[in-house]
């Protein structure tokens, strides 16, 4: 009881404390993943090359369980505070190293993996954090709030990573980024989150161990949890890499853009994910898990004007009207796929008891994760095949999302809540 009483007494101090932290720590990052996916395209021209790039960086983040682990057994805030400080770090080696040595794309991928490890860690513990200094009434608004500050950061990253990238280069990011992580690390000292320290049963690998597999146990014997997974992977497998790589591949290389274009248009959609993670609050009384199927198939209708938009017959009536159409499809497309992760991952917060919930959080990245390096590869390779016609990828995602609509009716019809 004592702990709650802090929780409210200090709520807001706290949790602005973490949405500050949030969006120092995401800007940084999204200036830092912009600045390096923007130079990777640029040297080599390849879709194909960029994507398994970005796969191949994203698999430590299976490791998402020991992060779940470690946040259920150590205090959450000296956690955010020293993942945020070895990201510093590991930015300002890669800048001493990038200054000799340039053109590596191997080095790109060491330093992308490192912090994809250190991510896999991060998140996990945040989103633990959040449940323990709201009330349970809020939280549905708190995780908006959080997904919208983080997606509005991003969103500014992009747009001013164009102006930075043509004007001062790629160091100059690196460096903007590393101090990012550090200001964020600084600010995440002053947070308080509620701690309740647990014996260790033995040495501290076995103790994690152990806590990995109840964690997982859980999961298994959870419905709502095995199936909120099951949605996860499947968005993660299709939608979310072709967001990732087919948009980036459509405005770099077959719409040509500039690079204030291309941030625009990336800004655009991390600001479609602030619309739609800040108007959870209007849907979220209405919402319920056995109509999230209707959400996805609008998804899948909008696809077909977006394929449309970059067909040879609309391109050569000029960049901006086939710009305006695209986004036109992809702002909704955006906004749906937010509110559907918040609600669901709210749902997934009020059932967990708090000292799992890190695995549980944790165990859901992991599983959906596990799928999307083959997703990022997979439209990595199909736009590059069909990189005369990138329309014939979206009329294949229209049929995906259509499936993925059936698959969530079927696996939520007797879920009202």
């Amino acid at each position: 009881m004592q702990n709650l009483d802090k929780t409210n007494n200090s709520f807001n101090k706290n949790f602005n404390l973490v949405v500050l932290g949030q969006i120092i720590s995401i800007l940084g990052s999204s200036l830092l993943r912009f600045g390096l996916s923007t130079y990777i395209l640029d040297i080599t021209g390849r879709a194909d090359i960029f994507a398994t790039l970005y796969a191949i960086s994203n698999i430590p983040l299976l490791l998402s369980p020991i992060g779940g682990a470690i946040a259920d057994r150590f205090n959450r805030r000296n956690l955010m505070v020293i993942f945020d400080f070895m990201s510093s770090i590991i930015i300002l080696i890669f800048i001493c190293l990038f200054s000799t040595i340039n053109d590596s794309i191997v080095l790109i991928g060491i330093i992308m993996i490192l912090l994809s490890i250190i991510s896999c860690m991060y998140q996990p513990t945040v989103q633990a954090s959040i449940p323990l200094i709201v009330n349970e009434k809020d939280l549905e608004q708190a995780n908006g709030i959080v997904n919208g500050i983080g997606a509005l950061s991003s969103m500014f990253a992009p747009v001013l990573g164009g102006l930075l990238y043509g004007l001062i280069g790629l160091k100059m990011l690196l460096i903007i980024s590393c101090v990012a992580f550090f200001l964020s690390a600084v600010m995440e000292m002053f947070i308080y989150i509620p701690f309740n320290k647990r014996d260790f049963n033995g040495d501290i690998v076995m103790t994690i161990v152990n806590d990995m597999k109840k964690g997982f146990s859980y999961v298994v014997k959870q419905p709502y949890i095995s199936k909120a997974m099951i949605l996860a992977a499947s968005l993660n497998l299709f939608l979310t890499p072709f967001l990732l790589v087919g948009i980036q591949y459509i405005l770099r290389v077959t719409m040509h853009s500039s690079n204030n274009m291309y941030g625009i248009g990336i800004g655009i959609i991390e600001f479609s994910s602030v619309l739609g993670a800040l108007s959870i609050g209007l849907f979220a009384k209405k919402m319920k898990m056995n109509t999230l199927y209707r959400w996805l198939m609008l998804i899948s209708i909008l696809m077909i004007p977006m394929a449309i938009s970059i067909s040879p017959s609309m391109l050569r009536l000029g960049y901006y009207p086939s710009f305006i159409l695209l986004f036109i499809c992809i702002i909704p497309i955006a906004m749906s796929m937010t509110i559907i992760t918040v609600f669901v991952l709210t749902i997934v917060q009020k059932q967990t008891p708090n000292e799992l919930l890190g695995k549980v959080m944790a165990t859901i990245t992991a599983v959906s994760q596990c799928v999307a390096p083959v997703g990022q590869i997979m439209h990595g390779k199909l736009f590059e095949v069909f990189s005369l016609k990138v329309y014939i990828p979206i009329i294949c995602m229209f049929i995906i999302m259509l499936l993925i609509s059936v698959l969530a009716k079927y696996l939520y019809k007797n879920e009202i809540s």
